[in-house]
């Protein structure tokens, strides 16, 4: 089984939010790798409101996590695209309520689009376990 390990070690600057710095993985383990969870619906429907989308990115990522007999807590890794930085705060509240105080290691950027002009999140992330 794997160990990690979430650190925010003295040298490196302390996260501005909550996440970790790094992940440390050691041992053997099932390692999960998720492409990106945008804002649609199991149907194929894009959730409209930017802040939704968070909310489905979120859900999608659950789901997949789950179907792989894990969930936030098994997280190593996230890296999140917005379109808006005014989504970075609504970003941060709901990812917290999502990991449930779990802080993996984290990476936030804002860029200029994503695959869709419609999508205006993009979620995706390692777990172990």
């Amino acid at each position: 089984m794997s160990r990690v390990s979430l650190s925010n070690p003295p040298g490196a600057p302390q996260p501005a939010s909550r996440y970790s710095q790094a992940a440390l993985i050691e041992g053997e383990g099932r390692r999960l790798v998720l492409s990106g969870q945008v804002g649609v619906r199991p149907d194929g429907s894009t959730v409209e409101d930017p802040v939704a989308q968070i909310d489905q990115a979120l859900a999608n990522l659950g789901a997949l996590l789950a179907a792989h007999g894990m969930g936030p807590a098994n997280i190593v890794k996230v890296t999140v695209f917005l379109t808006d930085a005014a989504l970075i705060g609504p970003w941060r509240a709901k990812r917290d309520a999502f990991m449930q105080g779990h802080a993996p290691a984290s990476t936030l950027l804002i860029v200029a689009g994503l695959a869709s002009p419609a999508f205006k999140v993009e979620v995706e992330a390692e777990a172990v376990a």
